[in-house]
């Protein structure tokens, strides 16, 4: 019978329940994909607010 276990989600190996990753190698690669989507989420809602002041400013400040 296999031990429960869960598995790392950087590379896929079996670890204990108790932690996040496998090795601090996977760790450091997790970090980094969680700052990019977090930088790219930012930039996504700061385009969408750019896009959404420009409408306003063309919709009620147009001649």
């Amino acid at each position: 019978m296999v031990d429960v276990h869960k598995h790392c989600p950087v590379c896929g190996k079996p670890i204990p329940l108790n932690e996040a990753t496998c090795s601090d190698k996977c760790q450091t690669i997790l970090i980094n994909q969680a700052n990019k989507v977090k930088k790219t989420r930012l930039m996504l809602y700061g385009v969408f607010v750019i896009f959404i002041l420009v409408w306003l400013f063309l919709t009620f400040f147009k001649k």
